[in-house]
């Protein structure tokens, strides 16, 4: 069973941020990175599902850790490879932060193609952005059964023959209020993962060793060639501002238009 993780390089969430010059983005000239958290947990899971497998007669089992962005990511696919991951995939692109979602995952939707995966994890949402898109268009550009949300994974096996290539998963999504769901889906399918599902392992000692002799294939982004549908205009600290109001009235009528602003501006009460 192959599966292929991709995750995000982020700044670290510790780092102090400043905004570009131009007001487009942040400067990242002295910053530090680290794995996208949520990416973190896709990777546990499919480490975790990885040694289930292992444990019921398929040692072929393989986890692929897939990035894309500049030279800089190739520390965190190193950071996978020594978790566990056997092969890594990087994707090298300059250009991320001109590419919207649709054209940041047709890039890895084009090398996941070539890889043809049982199963595709993703993070739930990055750190940075936010946006919550990565998991669900690319399912959608590989035509692949999605779910969202997603604390655990059990790969149904053939009672059979468990040695037999798994052709379902079942998963628990989160709801709200408390709430689980237990869906089963059709192998190829793609999930992605939200945080705390599981607890994260560090890179051995000799995790980091074996990392070194691991394969991690470099592949050049294609250009840019569509106009991006959503372009971030403008990046900026949060504005502080100070107003002065004076109540009017006798103390019953000022308590009570502090109330109503408490209740409907503030949104306190």
């Amino acid at each position: 069973m192959k599966i292929v993780v991709a995750v995000k390089q982020v700044p670290e969430r510790d780092a102090q941020l400043a905004v570009r010059a131009d007001g487009r983005w942040i400067d990242e000239g002295d910053l530090n990175y680290a794995i996208n958290e949520p990416d973190a947990y896709a990777l546990e899971e499919a480490l975790q599902l990885k040694e289930a497998l292992q444990q019921v007669g398929q040692p072929d089992a393989e986890v692929i850790a897939l990035c894309a962005g500049p030279e800089r990511v190739a520390s965190t696919l190193r950071d996978a490879l020594a978790k566990g991951a056997d092969r890594a995939i990087h994707i090298r692109a300059d250009d991320l932060a001109e590419r919207d979602t649709l054209a940041l995952v047709a890039l890895l939707a084009e090398t996941i193609r070539v890889e043809s995966p049982d199963l595709i994890l993703t993070g739930l949402q990055s750190d940075d952005l936010g946006l919550g898109q990565t998991g669900v268009v690319l399912a959608e550009l590989l035509e692949i059964p999605h779910a969202t949300l997603i604390l655990r994974v059990k790969v149904l096996h053939d009672e059979a023959n468990p040695a037999a290539l798994p052709k379902r998963v079942e998963v628990k999504r989160e709801l709200e209020d408390g709430w689980f769901q237990h869906v089963e889906l059709p192998l190829p399918a793609l999930l992605t993962i939200q945080s705390g599902g599981n607890r994260l392992r560090y890179a051995t000692l000799m995790g980091i060793k074996r990392a070194k002799a691991k394969e991690t294939r470099t592949v050049e982004a294609t250009p840019a060639t569509a106009t991006p549908s959503v372009a971030l205009e403008r990046v900026y600290l949060p504005e502080k501002q100070k107003r002065t109001e004076m109540l009017k009235g006798t103390p019953a009528e000022i308590a009570a238009q502090i109330v109503e602003k408490l209740r409907f501006e503030v949104r306190v009460l």
